[in-house]
């Protein structure tokens, strides 16, 4: 199977080459790596272009953005810049942030899964990040969840749902949409990432309230908002958060803020949400 790796990248250059590195290290390659710096300060191109000498399946796209880095729409845009510069002949279309240490056999395990079952419709495994010396699990979300750090998506898939919404929520959404066209979506334990770079560590205060307004944007309504919300702010171990959430959440519905799903999208995603609430806390 062939597959593309799109990387967005904003002043990466202290992580750029370690991930090409691990990138070129994989043990099946990808045809295409293309490595967006959306309006870099720093060496991050620099640092493309020289392992894209090395490569010749690396090449480097500049985009001109606004230095302002709010979750979701920033990096999607980024990304999409790089989807249009490839064509429609890969098998599994691949987003991947610019601060991590794959395993070798990361994507040869990925293809292997898309490959053992043609249903699966999105594949990845999971983050680690740094603390005291140990690489431990980066428990933000459910263990069925994939990271928007390294997502692998089925061309079928990827085109049926539009590609990615370029807002917050925007991995949540696809794997949504994913189960919502009857797709399944794979996490493989064994595949540890290291996550080199806490998520959200450069959200400046403005993206305080995209959870919320994300939640609103699913669909989820009030109730499971207030759950998900609730869960979220713990796991982050910042019960604070949850105001905010609720703020975001408020003010998108009080705006009449563009859903990223259809109303019958939007539907099934609050039955799917509440029948995985039951299958956890009940009996």
């Amino acid at each position: 199977m062939k597959y593309y790796v799109i990387i967005p990248a904003h002043n990466e250059e202290a992580f750029m080459g370690v991930t090409l590195q691990s990138l070129a290290a994989q043990t099946v390659l990808p045809d295409k790596a293309i490595v967006v710096n959306d309006n870099s300060t720093d060496s991050t191109a620099d640092i493309v272009k020289k392992f894209a000498a090395t490569y010749p399946w690396i090449k480097l796209v500049n985009r001109d953005s606004s230095a302002v880095h709010l979750p979701g729409s920033k990096v999607i845009q980024a990304f999409n810049a790089g989807y249009g510069v490839v064509d429609e002949a890969y098998d599994i279309i691949v987003k991947l942030d610019a601060d991590l240490i794959l395993p070798p056999d990361y994507f040869e395990t990925v293809l292997n899964a898309f490959k053992q079952d043609n249903k699966v419709g999105m594949a990845g495994g999971f983050a680690y990040i740094e603390k005291n010396g140990e690489w431990v699990i980066e428990n933000l979300t459910d263990k069925d969840h994939i990271r928007g750090a390294f997502k692998a998506y089925r061309k079928e898939l990827f085109l049926k749902m539009g590609g990615l919404r370029t807002a917050m929520g925007w991995d949540t959404a696809d794997e949504l949409l994913a189960k919502y066209y009857g797709w399944k979506v794979i996490t493989l334990p064994q595949l540890k990432v290291k996550h080199l770079k806490p998520t959200g560590a450069n959200y400046n205060k403005a993206s305080r309230y995209k959870q919320g307004e994300a939640f609103y944007t699913l669909g989820y309504g009030a109730v499971i908002t207030t759950i998900a919300g609730a869960k979220l702010a713990m796991r982050k171990k910042k019960p604070l958060l949850f105001i905010d959430y609720i703020k975001g959440f408020y003010k998108a519905r009080r705006t009449n803020t563009p859903l990223l799903v259809t109303q019958e999208q939007a539907k099934f995603i609050r039955k799917y949400r509440w029948k995985k609430m039951k299958e956890k806390f009940l009996p």
